[in-house]
């Protein structure tokens, strides 16, 4: 058998494409390739798929947690220095977004079994200059979010959601991108739904978030060269725009394969030196990735890769262990910091093979 790499996505794309080629073609000989009819389609298409009333097409995921806080920011609704409280167990781009508009992010541990921010965690770093919790539905599996939605109340707090590994994830009957006041989402080549490049959007309920954001991505401007705010240049190209309205007609179904294979692993991997993940709720997880947890990682990361098995570590390093937040290496957050030590993930997509699947079983089984 060859190699199993950890992602194929040349694989991943060539399930679509001659409808992904169509679309480019489409775009191309459209000769408008900016914020046209491609962008309209998507944005309608995937904001019907999330069942919010709002969908802004914009560069990237970072931009677009940047954009709601910026959003906000101009509701008036949180101010500079103002605190904003997010898991430590995520990628840099959440706590990025914080910052990079001028607010202070807040570390909270994770839970234990989901990997997802602690809502108890959560409620020991509220103050009075809390704005808002930042959900990370990491991994593919939808935060805490009705324990979340508690503590907004409580605390008047705003509830963001970073959606950016969970497109498609239903919970207690709302897709990922509808539970907060507004939702953050990546198209990034190897996600759920992926792009051929840089992408994202956000969601939203709010009207008047969603006219602010639209406006703010398009360097704060509704009418051109007329600019109501600071804004900046982060929009959804129309090739990527086409590209996507493709792979969102799959979503469903490779989610569907995804926790097939989820479900295979969690029944077949029998070696008590793994901690498996768990799912409260299948539909709740979409599995953008499958990640265990073992204290000899590094000998079993090189007994897989001697049986030619890639696997990659979601993450080596927690926010506060960045140099990037050098500031925060005091902090202790023990679990966030197992995790770090402990996690490995393991190949997961839909066009990975019951053959690789179940060569994976059978190595991570066998004795290493």
């Amino acid at each position: 058998m060859d190699d199993i790499l950890f992602f194929n996505l040349k694989r991943e794309n060539e399930r679509y494409a001659s409808g992904i080629k169509e679309a480019v073609s489409r775009v191309v000989d459209s000769g408008w390739y900016i914020r046209g009819r491609e962008n309209e389609l998507f944005e309608a298409n995937f904001a019907s798929y999330c069942n919010t009333d709002y969908c802004i097409g914009v560069g990237n995921g970072l931009d677009a947690i940047r954009l709601i806080l910026m959003g906000f920011m101009e509701l008036g609704k949180i101010n500079p220095g103002d605190e904003v409280i997010l898991p430590a167990n995520t990628f840099i781009a959440t706590a990025l977004a914080v910052t990079q508009c001028g607010l202070t992010p807040v570390l909270a541990d994770c839970d234990i079994r989901s990997y997802n921010i602690n809502p108890a965690s959560v409620r020991g770093r509220i103050t009075e200059k809390t704005k808002a919790i930042i959900a990370v539905h990491l991994y593919g599996q939808i935060a805490a979010m009705d324990e979340l939605r508690e503590l907004t109340d409580e605390y008047n707090l705003l509830l963001i959601e970073d959606a950016a590994q969970a497109h498609g994830a239903v919970y207690k009957g709302r897709k990922a991108g509808s539970i907060g006041d507004a939702a953050a989402f990546s198209f990034y080549p190897i996600k759920n739904l992926g792009s051929l490049g840089d992408a994202g959007a956000v969601t939203t309920n709010h009207t008047e978030l969603s006219k602010i954001i639209r406006s703010l991505s398009n360097y704060g401007s509704d009418e051109k060269y007329i600019h109501k705010y600071k804004g900046f240049n982060s929009r959804l190209d129309e090739l990527q725009a086409a590209i996507l309205s493709v792979r969102l007609k799959y979503l469903d179904e490779d989610n569907r394969r995804r926790r097939q294979i989820a479900k295979f692993y969690s029944e077949k991997i029998r070696n008590n030196a793994f901690i498996l993940p768990e799912a409260k709720e299948w539909d709740s997880h979409v599995f953008h990735q499958f990640v265990i947890r073992t204290g000899e990682r590094m000998k079993v990361q090189q007994h897989l890769a001697y049986n030619n098995i890639q696997t990659q570590i979601h993450y080596p390093r927690a926010i506060h262990k960045q140099q990037a937040y050098s500031e925060m290496k005091y902090l202790r957050l023990p679990v966030s910091e197992l995790l770090q030590d402990e996690v490995l993930s393991l190949p997961l997509y839909p066009s990975l093979t019951d053959g690789e699947s179940r060569k994976i079983v059978e190595v991570l089984n066998s004795e290493w």
